[in-house]
């Protein structure tokens, strides 16, 4: 199993409320609890060294979880034998994993289960808890039925009635958003919990534009440089100053050929990342795919302009988050982003099945708290 090295501020912990108030005040005061309060084991296909904004909740969770006194087991691909994804041979995928899957659940007896995707990790913790009878709960990262259809002509409605058998027989299944809540319960999707964002103001904050010396304005870019980004029509858009791309993926090599004005400068992570997007004069966010967008949080913290297209993923607040970011709307696009740490709300995760409101037992459900 894996063991997560950063030291990142809270996105949230669903937990949050089954811990007790004692054990809160030491956490706000910075100081690590040794006190175990549950075991979680989460089940994940994105871990590093993949970087994206699914990893990056990710570790933020299992940082904040541990400092909330829990024993969290992750279980990644990073524990098996991997190949390259098809079409995107960054992103190794688990060879087999079910056995081990089985043997680590066993051995780790958790509390709670949590699948965090849908690849060949969570389809064999999927497997195990249904066949063991282990209640879990799931989460929507991603929207796989695009990124598929943007690759090849397999019918979207086919994709999300699987994903709906997949998801159907989670106790809960997390979302980040409202809207992306609602466009899954047009899909067919039941039993949605709301699992917010946030974004760490200590990394991200306002640098000086001096950081990149091009002409201004500067419109920037960050992300996967992938098909389903829909990058190019930001490429495509006929803008005065200097466009970047920052940001590695398939796409990357055959896109800085065909678009050789942009300054494409690859990965770059923590302090140089963050120096970029404060840089920047306007942040552009073309996907029509993401379920949120990580990276809006980020540019607003660094007090960017963004810029997004009117979709699920991107509607999360229309206006400012704590007065630090405006919002940009150019054309058909809207700025509708997220909202950072401070501007957060708790997050609505309800009770299990059979324990009614307005009690508060499994949140996830857990399996000290009752079988389902």
């Amino acid at each position: 199993m894996t063991k997560c090295d950063h030291k990142l501020t809270p996105a949230l912990s669903v937990l949050n409320d089954r811990v007790p108030s004692s054990v809160k005040g030491r956490v706000d005061a910075g100081q690590r609890q040794p006190a175990i309060e549950m075991k979680i084991a989460l089940f994940t296909d994105a871990w590093r060294p993949q970087i994206n904004g699914v990893v990056r909740t990710l570790q933020q969770t299992r940082t904040h979880l541990e400092a909330l006194g829990h024993e969290t087991v992750f279980v990644t691909p990073l524990d098996f034998a991997t190949c390259p994804c098809p079409s995107y041979p960054s992103i190794r995928l688990a060879l087999f994993p079910g056995k081990g899957v089985e043997g680590i659940l066993r051995a780790a007896k958790p509390d709670t289960v949590h699948i965090a995707a849908e690849g060949p990790i969570g389809h064999a913790a999927r497997s195990v808890c249904c066949r063991l009878g282990i209640p879990f709960t799931s989460s929507f990262h991603t929207l796989f039925p695009e990124y598929i259809r943007a690759r090849v002509p397999f019918p979207v409605s086919w994709s999300y009635s699987y994903l709906r058998r997949y998801h159907g027989r989670a106790a809960w299944t997390f979302v980040a958003t409202p809207s992306l809540a609602e466009r899954m319960r047009n899909r067919g999707f039941t039993n949605l919990a709301i699992w917010p964002r946030g974004v760490d103001t200590n990394l991200f904050k306002p640098g000086p534009k001096s950081f990149l010396p091009e002409p201004r304005p500067l419109s920037m870019y960050m992300g996967r440089v992938a098909v389903e980004k829909n990058i190019e029509a930001f490429l495509d858009l006929d803008l005065p100053g200097t466009k970047y791309v920052v940001g590695d993926g398939p796409d990357l090599h055959s896109l800085g050929k065909r678009y050789p004005d942009v300054r494409f400068v690859g990965q770059k992570l923590g302090k140089e990342l963050a120096a970029h997007v404060a840089a920047a004069d306007v942040f552009v966010f073309p996907s029509l795919t993401d379920t949120f967008g990580l990276v809006l949080l980020e540019a607003m913290a660094c007090n960017r302009s963004p810029d997004a297209q009117r979709v699920p993923g991107s509607s999360r607040c229309g206006g400012r988050c704590c007065g630090r970011a405006p919002v940009s709307t150019h054309g058909p696009a809207l700025g509708s982003v997220g909202q950072c740490a401070a501007c957060l709300p708790p997050p609505t995760v309800p009770a299990c099945r059979r324990c009614a409101p307005p009690a508060r037992c499994c949140s996830p459900p857990s399996r000290r708290s009752c079988s389902r």
